[in-house]
């Protein structure tokens, strides 16, 4: 595997666990709109991707799909919506599907020509998020406190009383 194929296919492995699409990761990993479905599916195929792709989601374990969506709404850039809503005239195909849209949550035309983009809201999100990392935080004191009543020998919480 020369250089160049080695760096697309850590681009896509890296950009589907993130992303959680094949299309979209296939298309950030430099592969063309019209064929990269066709291309990501290809990729998962390889033993050597797929194991990456099973290594970066043990690393990145703490967050899950949801979490990782969350994280970009929450954190994520506008700059290509607002690129989109100042342009004076509704650019190429080929642009537009290089933009990161992922925090707009509608797109409209309004009267008198002009163009309504909204946004998600980042505050819901930080929320939403906030919400999730408590209930997994829970979940392992709730862990802990199990192993802990649980436990034998001198790990028995209960000796001396």
């Amino acid at each position: 595997m020369n250089r160049n194929t080695k760096a697309r296919l850590n681009s896509f492995c890296c950009n589907y666990v993130i992303l959680g699409s094949v299309e979209e990761a296939a298309v950030r990993a430099g592969f063309p709109r019209e064929s990269a479905l066709s291309e990501g599916i290809g990729l998962l195929k390889n033993e050597e991707c797929r194991q990456l792709i099973a290594q970066l989601r043990q690393l990145l374990a703490d967050s899950g799909t949801v979490a990782a969506g969350l994280k970009r709404l929450a954190f994520g850039s506008c700059t290509d919506a607002v690129y989109l809503v100042f342009a004076e005239e509704l650019p190429p195909a080929e642009v537009i599907e290089k933009l990161d849209l992922f925090n707009v949550s509608e797109i409209k035309r309004v009267k008198g020509g002009g163009v309504e983009v909204k946004l998600f809201d980042r505050l819901k999100a930080l929320e939403k998020l906030f919400e999730l990392e408590n209930a997994f935080s829970d979940r392992d004191k709730a862990e802990s406190l199990i192993k802990a009543l649980t436990a034998d020998g001198e790990d028995d919480i209960c000796d001396g009383i």
